[in-house]
């Protein structure tokens, strides 16, 4: 059996239903299921918006890992 990541879930018939509801009743992650299978996850704006950011930071953090055996250069404040 497949695990579910969200604390709520509904059927994706119920979803075309009414999916205003749907997403109001959500206060997090919703796991859309078809057939008692996870298809989809409806995610608040907030929390994607959240989720970008830290998958941003993180891609950041690899160049500084990458970058960081390199040799500095010295460079005036003036030039930048």
């Amino acid at each position: 059996m497949e695990s579910i990541l969200a604390r709520a879930s509904i059927g994706i018939s119920e979803l075309k239903l009414n999916p205003t509801a749907a997403i109001e009743r959500a206060h997090g992650p919703v796991a859309i299921l078809n057939r008692n299978k996870p298809v989809a996850y409806l995610v608040p704006a907030s929390a994607w918006e959240a989720i970008c950011e830290r998958l941003e930071d993180l891609e950041l953090a690899e160049i500084v890992k990458a970058r960081s055996g390199e040799t500095p250069v010295s460079v005036k404040f003036e030039d930048l």
